[in-house]
């Protein structure tokens, strides 16, 4: 009997470095948008949690495409990290200036 060719250890390593990505790096984005736009949003403070939550799951999607969308893994975090520290600065600087 034949044996199967298996696929090689470093595209099994890219897929499984995406899927980390796109689980905990759109985790990570998801809920930093939601913090964010419940402190940005010039609207009462239930109305802003509430709009915060509904749009963390279009971001987390998005997330998620855009981590199996890229060419590599390395820009697939690149693309979930560098806008999860974008919005992590934007969700300090809202709480350094309500608590001064």
């Amino acid at each position: 009997m034949k044996r199967k060719a298996s696929l090689p250890l470093s595209y099994r390593l890219a897929v499984t470095s995406r899927l980390l990505a796109a689980v905990v790096g759109g985790y990570m984005l998801a809920s930093l948008a939601s913090v964010c736009l419940t402190l940005w949003l010039p609207i009462s403070r239930a109305d802003a949690v509430v709009s915060g939550m509904l749009s963390s799951f279009v971001f987390y999607l998005l997330a998620v495409i855009w981590c199996f969308a890229c060419r590599t893994a390395a820009r697939a975090w690149f693309g979930v990290l560098v806008p999860s520290a974008i919005l992590a600065t934007l969700a300090g600087l809202a709480y350094w200036m309500a608590h001064p």
